[in-house]
């Protein structure tokens, strides 16, 4: 060593391969806290995507509340009058045999008569509250209810 310069030596290979096996991945450590913050991040967030969760299905039911209620005013248009209450809802995907002017099917899937929580929509005629009672009965399927288990009605 000259006038203070020093002289590196090359690594060699077995020291190489050891700086890169320390830099390689990540410890167990560092894992258990990126799992630990995810956990977190989920417990924070997963109640909040429920709740969008139950109101989406609300909205969805509402909807197709009110076209299932058209498609029951473009039946009595054809028909010259509602399907009772033995026909019930599947007449508009089924011809019944006192109806010459059925011009269906009303509905392209028999899913369009079930609501958002598999169950069908309930369906009265002459009905309560109008011409025809068409309602769901929410998430918990029993009468009355707040929130997601609220009773969905056409009237």
């Amino acid at each position: 060593m000259q006038g203070g310069t020093r002289i590196e030596t090359p690594a060699t290979p077995r020291k190489r391969r050891q700086r890169r096996r320390r830099q390689a991945g990540f410890t167990l450590v560092e894992l258990l806290v990126v799992l630990i913050i995810l956990g977190l991040i989920a417990a924070f967030a997963a109640p909040r995507v429920i709740k969008f969760v139950g109101g989406a299905k609300t909205d969805s039911a509402k909807i197709q509340i009110e076209r299932l209620s058209g498609v029951l005013d473009l039946y009595r248009l054809q028909v010259g009058r509602y399907p009772n209450e033995d026909e019930g809802l599947n007449a508009l995907m089924e011809q019944p045999a006192d109806a010459p002017d059925w011009e269906g099917p009303y509905l392209k899937k028999a899913d369009a008569l079930i609501d958002p929580w598999r169950r069908p929509y309930i369906y009265r005629f002459p009905g309560e509250h109008g011409d025809y009672d068409l309602y769901s009965l929410g998430a918990d399927g029993e009468d009355g209810g707040e929130g997601e288990d609220r009773d969905l009605m056409s009237w």
